[in-house]
């Protein structure tokens, strides 16, 4: 029914109420408030307090605009009570005035209240007028604050929910079975729903709240776990790990050499890292050894029991018959590579060829240089395909793919083009793979005969309320131990006015044979936004403190040669320092490279913060972070606090989620992936593992939700709708 037919709406507020998108029954059921106001108990104004968030409720006793020098108009007004006044200030709305000057009844505001030279103030408060018709019940009990838009007002939305709720509530169709309600002490619908637009008490309202979250999770990881037990229907590949733990000799496929491939592997030259990174000496090892003694024996240095613990986990699923899908988590220089090279071993020595897709070209080279020079004293060769490569070089690199003779794989996006074949593909390492889209991922999946086993990696820790809803249908490892010998980067936060000690001291680290990176957030200096910009800052130190010192200048702008040119200079101890913008964030390792600056820190979140201090502490010296920052906000204060606290990124990314939310941790702030209506992944995410445990236990029973009384539920997941609210009347 059309919210125009309403009790105390009609044609007009109709249209209004269409702003917001709320043009039937449903949508106003469904449209919940952002939050409450106990009017029962408005403060005199003669007990505010600044720094307090209050509702106030007075007469009008004037109003008057001021224009400023910009051109902006001030609109001030004042109320007051029996006990005192308070200022209500507005910039640049002007038509505010006419609706006050025209308005007879009290004003009631809601906002935070501070000092100034007009005594106590609220600034940009909410408002609304206060009329002879209006309910006085409003002012009795608890009242509901919805979002607006511009000519839609609280009266109209609150009359519209009201007069739903009244006519329309009971008729409410309640999509959960109802003894799957009693057995999680669910309310019913209806009465949720009235709850939460007129709740009788607090306790109530906060009653109906835990079911609608409740639903809102239950739906999400019901779709989840449908579709992670869909996946353990599919065929995947068994990989024979018992048997080569054992030492026992695995089919391996002989791969035909391609014609074209004559003489050297299809690699390009790549400048080696360190030596003191491999071991002095690494003899031929047989494929008919143990596994783990390949490992130990291919690895220049023992293994954590993180690192240990997670191929095992890996192992485990590569062993079974359907396809793997696992995400590992680890923190910056935990061991990523190292266990996705065991796991790459057990691939190639079942006979599969395995493929490691990067997200930039330089990231794929140190992979391909790194793994190369592990995996060749075993007869293993790898390829790597990056889109700057010669023609002929890419033609030679794709055939000896193809035919199975490069038994690895190492490239960019390039590895997903139609020209790129695998002879017998079944082992897919991603890295950093949130930097991919859905689609990528599947084209790389896609090249491979069957379903191979896919391992996700991300050095950037997920909060575990993320992880459970964006990643729910994959199993989750985290390598939550740094390999013996780290020592914990030094973390210093400076302001502005020390910056000149600070270069001191990075110079004096440099005379002394480190290396150091110094950031910025821009690549050119902008109107809009004050910050140092890498090119004037290179340009200062060149001729300043850092005169006389090797100084080269990385950023996105730059074309791929003169980057690579810059980057392997630095990589080979041909520049002391590298200036550079966050391109540097992933995919450069400099065990020499002890010291990074940050300029304007305070323009970072915390993960990339985070990440860019991960670029030092590679090698055994001890290392050192410096943020610069005029941390003027209350966010940008306690950033730079905890990123000089410690170290440790699973504390980071709470920290991150509690200061940005998970919308734009998650990248989905604009897709609306995480979009929910009354839940809270900060606040609800024991609501979040009771609902996943229990989506899990339904699924179990009834892969399907082939049972009559889940038919509603089931066409909501078919409708791939996550909001907890969509409601029928019947």
């Amino acid at each position: 029914m059309e919210t125009q037919y309403l009790k105390g709406v009609g044609p007009r507020n109709a249209l209004a109420l269409a702003k917001v998108g709320l043009n039937t029954v449903g949508d106003v059921l469904r449209y919940l408030p952002r939050r409450y106001e106990d009017r029962s108990h408005l403060p005199p104004m003669s007990k505010i307090r600044p720094g307090d968030w209050v509702t106030v409720k007075g007469q009008l006793i004037s109003v008057e605009g001021r224009p400023t020098n910009r051109g902006l108009v001030i609109l001030r007004a004042v109320i007051r009570d029996g006990t005192g006044k308070i200022t209500l200030t507005w910039f640049n709305q002007p038509w505010i005035r006419r609706q006050l000057e025209q308005h007879d009844g009290d004003v009631l505001a809601y906002g935070l209240v501070k000092t100034t030279l007009h005594g106590l103030e609220i600034s940009s408060p909410e408002w609304e007028l206060i009329s002879e018709d209006d309910d006085a019940e409003d002012f009795a009990r608890i009242v509901p604050v919805y979002r607006l838009t511009d000519g839609l007002q609280q009266k109209v939305v609150r009359r519209a929910a009201k007069s739903a709720v009244e006519f329309y509530g009971d008729l409410v169709a309640d999509p959960l079975p109802e003894p799957f309600r009693r057995q999680h002490r669910l309310r019913p619908l209806a009465w949720c729903l009235r709850q939460i637009h007129i709740p009788d008490s607090d306790d109530d309202r906060l009653e109906a709240r835990k079911r609608l979250v409740f639903e809102e999770f239950f739906y999400m990881q019901l779709a989840i776990a449908m579709r992670r037990a869909q996946t353990r229907q599919e065929l995947g590949i068994s990989f024979p790990i018992a048997q080569l733990l054992r030492g026992d000799a695995a089919p391996v496929v002989q791969p035909k050499s391609p014609r074209a491939t004559k003489g050297r592997p299809a690699v390009v030259e790549i400048d080696p890292l360190p030596t003191h990174l491999f071991a002095e000496e690494q003899t031929e090892m047989s494929a008919g050894q143990p596994l783990w003694e390949q490992i130990h024996r291919m690895l220049p240095f023992e293994l954590t029991g993180a690192q240990r613990r997670v191929i095992e986990e890996i192992w485990f699923d590569m062993e079974v018959a359907h396809p793997m899908n696992r995400l590992v988590q680890g923190d910056v220089g935990s061991g990523k590579t190292a266990v996705a090279a065991a796991c790459m071993l057990a691939a190639v020595r079942s006979g599969y060829q395995a493929a490691l897709m990067a997200p930039t070209e330089i990231l794929a080279e140190q992979h391909a240089a790194g793994l190369s020079r592990l995996f060749e004293p075993l007869g293993i060769e790898v390829a790597l395909l990056v889109g700057k490569l010669t023609p002929t070089a890419k033609r030679r690199a794709a055939e000896r793919v193809a035919s199975g003779v490069a038994q690895i794989a190492i490239g960019t996006h390039a590895l997903i083009q139609e020209g790129v074949k695998f002879h017998r593909l079944g082992f897919v390492v991603v890295d950093e793979q949130h930097r991919f889209g859905v689609l990528q991922r599947k084209a790389l999946r896609d090249k491979a005969q069957g379903n191979p086993d896919v391992l996700v990696m991300t050095a950037t820790p997920i909060p575990r309320s993320l992880t459970m809803a964006m990643f729910g249908d994959l199993e989750v490892s985290a390598i939550d131990e740094l390999p013996p010998g780290r020592r914990p980067i030094k973390t210093h936060w400076k302001l502005p006015f020390e910056r000149e000690s600070v270069y001191r001291g990075v110079r004096k680290l440099i005379e002394e044979g480190r290396q150091a990176y110094v950031v910025c957030p821009m690549v050119s200096e902008s109107e809009k936004m004050l910050t140092q910009a890498a090119e004037e800052l290179y340009e200062q130190l060149s001729t300043g403190l850092f005169e006389g010192l090797r100084l080269g200048l990385l950023h996105g702008q730059m074309k791929p040669k003169d980057k690579e040119f810059v980057m392997d200079s630095f990589r080979r101890h041909e520049l002391d320092v590298l200036v550079a913008t966050t391109v540097i964030e992933v995919g450069v390792d400099v065990p020499n490279a002890s010291v990074m600056v940050i300029e304007d820190a305070n323009r970072f979140g915390l993960s990339q913060l985070h990440q860019l201090r991960g670029r030092v502490g590679r090698g055994s010296a001890q290392s050192f972070c410096v943020l610069i920052a005029d941390a003027k906000t209350d966010d940008a204060h306690k950033r730079m606090e905890i990123m000089v606290a410690t170290t440790d990124g699973f504390r980071i990314a709470e920290e991150d989620l509690q200061l940005r939310g998970p919308g734009e941790i998650a990248g989905t702030k604009q897709s609306g992936n995480l979009d929910f209506k009354v839940a809270d992944l900060i606040q609800d995410v024991r609501m979040l593992e009771i609902a996943r445990q229990a989506a899990l236990e339904v699924v179990e029973r009834d892969p399907p939700l082939s049972a009559p009384e889940w038919e509603a539920v089931l066409e909501l997941i078919r409708q791939q709708r996550s909001d907890a609210a969509v409601i029928t009347i019947s």
